[in-house]
């Protein structure tokens, strides 16, 4: 399994509070993550270790506000989303925006679950202003985690999308089968995925993704883990599956190619010696394919 349990202390039980979030920005001790544009600023330790970096609330110009939760030391977390041209931000030399395919490779599970956290609220807070019901202006509530509409009374919350993510692995355990998607131009092969479709369960998604992108059917679907993925607001499910067989044909429109890949390919792709481009640390997809080049003889499903 490749799960993990949630790091971030997400204080649920304070969003209720009126005015909660007026009253942390004025607590000295409350510390802030800016987003701008989908992009965090971070701190480098060293070039494998960056971390979101914290600020005070009174260096923050206007912004729409949110509770994260409470640091590792208990401290409040607040989301402050600012205008993709903030000016009133100024980063210090050893200080960049990043992105979560910048960094997530190189955060830790605290850092990741605040990054990807941030990211995916602020995208609903720049986002959801208004009653998709009646157009009426939204009053942000529950501490920046739901809104309600004064028009119709309906109540809104930050939407997740899920998606199957596929390891396809062959009969005898010993291949991996890796799309490459149109998007790509070739340059990279991936795990397959798509969106769960109205009524539909996850393991049907994942029968009928792979048939329909590889033309592949399939013996045996494993779940693996998960992981949010903010771009906009999905939430990626992860799972191994077994070809029926080794015929496999890529779609033509989403994917233009499909390859068995064994595990020594594996490994030198990996390893970032080809034969093919591989997806970025910061992806479960990546992971998926870890877990399968270490998971070498083990067939037990």
């Amino acid at each position: 399994m490749i799960a993990s349990q949630g790091a971030l202390d997400r204080a649920a039980e304070l969003r209720p509070e009126s005015g909660v979030i007026e009253r942390l920005i004025a607590e000295p001790d409350t510390r802030v993550v800016v987003v701008r544009d989908g992009r965090l600023r971070v701190t480098a330790d060293t070039a494998d270790d960056v971390s979101v970096l914290r600020v005070d609330s009174g260096s923050v110009g206007e912004a729409e506000w949110a509770l994260l939760g409470r640091d590792s030391d208990g401290a409040a977390l607040l989301l402050a989303s600012v205008s993709a041209h903030a000016d009133s931000i100024d980063a210090a030399p050893d200080e960049t925006w990043l992105g979560l395919r910048d960094a997530g490779g190189r955060l830790s599970a605290l850092e990741s679950e605040i990054f990807v956290s941030a990211i995916a609220l602020a995208g609903w807070l720049v986002e959801a202003r208004h009653c998709p019901s009646c157009g009426t202006a939204l009053e942000l509530t529950q501490a920046g985690w739901a809104r309600h509409c004064p028009g119709c009374g309906r109540e809104h919350f930050p939407r997740t999308d899920p998606a199957v993510i596929v390891a396809v692995e062959s009969p005898d355990g010993e291949k991996l089968l890796l799309g490459a998607n149109a998007n790509w131009r070739g340059r990279m092969y991936s795990c397959f995925a798509g969106f769960v479709e109205a009524g539909e369960s996850l393991e049907s998604a994942v029968h009928r993704e792979i048939e329909e992108e590889a033309g592949v059917r399939l013996a045996d679907v494993r779940y693996l883990g998960s992981q949010p993925w903010p771009y906009p607001r999905s939430l990626m499910i992860g799972f191994r599956a077994v070809a029926d067989d080794e015929r496999a044909v890529p779609d033509g429109e989403e994917i233009i190619d499909v390859r068995w890949l064994t595990r020594d390919e594996i490994g030198s792709a990996l390893a970032g010696d080809g034969p093919v481009g591989l997806p970025g640390e910061a992806s479960i997809a990546r992971r998926l394919i870890v877990d399968w080049h270490a998971d070498r003889g083990s067939r037990a499903l």
